[in-house]
């Protein structure tokens, strides 16, 4: 799938660029990039004295962050490991994290992201499925491994605490124990195959550093996804891809790293989610700037009194994440006063939310849309956004996009139809899937996203929904998103996910999952708040109340897991 090689379309074709903001181009030279490695390398020249990273309440600048993962190198290296080589990481976000992504990297291997919350079955099929040679893990999550051992092989595991990467001894560690509020279950690794992460870094420094030819077509990550089919399977996403969306990112928000400023991004999101990988750390180590680790998100009061105490420029989240933060009684003391601007991605922002942010931090959400197929950005609003627009704002430079219908034609404006992505971010395909990398291709070399979306006049791109999570009742099309932004505007709703389910009159029937602020939030009264702003079939036939909704550990909501025929209420 060469999608930096296919000539992007022109013209009346491509809508967009007659709305882009003065002075930005249509394309960027993607001939002209490197690799990761370059990136980083470049900024560790320019910038070795700048802070790179920050957790805990410790940083770590670009020469120490640079000693450390060339060790990383050097070990693996020894280890007998290299171009081409699977290593697997399995770590929330704690400073050994970018140590081993970038050492990984530098070697000349390829990461392979794995979530730390995985099961046993899902963390067998993973490293089954890439072949990883090694892994990485933070000691709290070993016990999984171990588990897992019995099915697959490993030559080499990893083990890192909390504060390694920091040089973090003594009450520091137990702080970010505590921090991560999960302690460390028992686990048993084969001593042979088992190595902490210090004495790594410690015989890494020993060792001469690998020298490894890379070009920018080579396989940097395999980032599994369940696509659009829900199928796991990993896309497969070049240096090339990472470095083009980096640059697509920075020429975008009209960011100079060389301007002298100190630009610090609150990396919420872990780093194993692309979103978070390229647009919170590979964009700010391309500006020399900091990459600012929240290991534990979910700590509604750990993550206020950080942000309280930290002045940073730049806030990355996702819907959910937005929402546990405006209802935090602590947000409003908040210093946002020097923040460039807050993106979101991941799933769709809800008005309320929207709102009551901009409201309570003075801050607009600039709302973006990305996948891990496509590096992840395709679509943003532009930084200087004022109010929150409700789109996905424009196709980056670079960026080809096209709306098409069930038939296979080209949607008009406003007519609803599959998105579909060119550029050179778009993946390389589906690690050892052809088939799946066949169906997610249109003939004319489009990535088939699964998103149904609209353009605007102006060639903006609104979300409708997910294909995959579109109800049919009675044969009009339900889309989730628009009920759920309703539901969440009445004042007893908390936060919402709607849902199909079989019907024997209709089909399908909407049924809404709710997290409710009182008892006094009944079925009945949002059914009836909801015929207000819909039309009878789209109202909710069943209401069904819970403590929380399933989330991803990104905060996305599974509505996969809600799709069960609820209870009738």
């Amino acid at each position: 799938m060469p999608q930096d090689r296919v000539a992007p379309r022109r013209g009346a074709e491509r809508p967009w660029l007659s709305a882009y903001p003065r002075g930005m181009p249509a394309e960027i030279d993607v001939a002209a990039l490197g690799t990761l490695v370059d990136l980083f390398e470049d900024t560790l020249r320019r910038h070795p004295d700048r802070p790179a990273v920050q957790c805990f309440g410790s940083r770590i600048t670009y020469g120490a962050l640079g000693e450390s993962a060339r060790a990383v190198a050097a070990w693996l290296a020894a280890q007998g490991y290299g171009k081409g080589d699977r290593i697997a990481i399995m770590m929330p976000n704690v400073p050994a994290y970018p140590v081993a992504i970038l050492g990984v990297l530098l070697a000349g291997c390829t990461v392979v992201n794995v979530n730390p919350l995985y099961t046993p079955r899902e963390l067998t099929a993973q490293l089954a499925d890439s072949g990883a040679r090694a892994l990485f893990v933070l000691e709290n999550f070993a016990h999984t491994v171990e588990t897992s051992l019995a099915e697959v092989s490993l030559e080499r595991i990893v083990v890192a605490g909390p504060g390694d990467g920091l040089g973090l001894k003594g009450r520091a560690i137990g702080w970010a124990s505590r921090t991560l509020k999960k302690a460390v279950p028992a686990y048993a690794l084969p001593p042979e195959r088992t190595v902490r992460f210090e004495q790594v870094q410690r015989l890494g420094r020993t060792l001469p550093r690998p020298v490894v030819a890379l070009a920018p077509d080579d396989l940097a990550f395999l980032q599994y996804t369940g696509g659009t089919t829900g199928v796991a399977k990993a896309a497969m996403l070049t240096h090339r891809n990472i470095v083009a969306n980096v640059a697509q990112c920075q020429t975008w928000f009209c960011i100079d790293g060389d301007d002298g400023r100190e630009r610090v991004m609150i990396t919420a999101l872990p780093l194993y989610h692309i979103f978070a990988l390229t647009c919170c750390f590979f964009l700010f180590v391309k500006l020399g700037g900091c990459c600012l680790l929240i290991p534990n998100p979910r700590d509604a009061d750990g993550f206020v009194k950080t942000l309280k105490g930290n002045r940073f420029t730049h806030l990355s989240g996702v819907n959910t994440l937005f929402n546990l933060l405006v209802n935090h009684p602590g947000i409003g003391a908040v210093n946002f006063g020097h923040v460039d601007f807050v993106i979101a991605g991941g799933m769709a922002v809800q008005a309320p939310v929207a709102a009551k942010w901009k409201t309570i931090t003075g801050t607009t959400i600039v709302e973006g849309y990305g996948l891990s197929e496509t590096s992840p950005v395709v679509c943003v609003n532009p930084p200087s956004l004022v109010e929150w627009s409700g789109t996905i704002g424009f196709p980056l430079p670079s960026t080809d996009v096209a709306i098409r219908t069930v038939d296979g034609r080209s949607a008009g404006p406003g007519e609803p139809g599959e998105l579909c992505v060119r550029g050179p971010q778009v993946m390389a395909g589906y690690w050892r899937r052809p088939d799946e990398t066949a169906r997610a291709t249109t003939p004319d070399g489009y990535f088939r996203t699964g998103d149904v979306a609209v353009f605007e006049p102006d060639g903006q791109v609104r979300i409708v929904d997910r294909m995959k999570d579109m109800i049919l009742v009675s044969g009009f099309n339900v889309y989730p998103n628009e009920i759920e932004e309703v539901l969440a505007g009445h004042p007893g709703v908390l936060e919402c996910a709607v849902v199909g389910a079989r019907h024997d009159e209709t089909g399908e029937m909407v049924v809404a999952h709710v997290v409710r602020r009182t008892d006094e939030t009944t079925p009945d009264l949002l059914r009836a708040f909801a015929r207000t702003q819909l039309t009878g079939y789209k109202v909710p036939r069943r209401v069904v109340f819970h403590e929380a909704l399933p989330k991803t550990n990104v905060g996305k909501v599974l509505r996969r897991a809600l799709r069960d025929d609820p209870p009738a209420s």
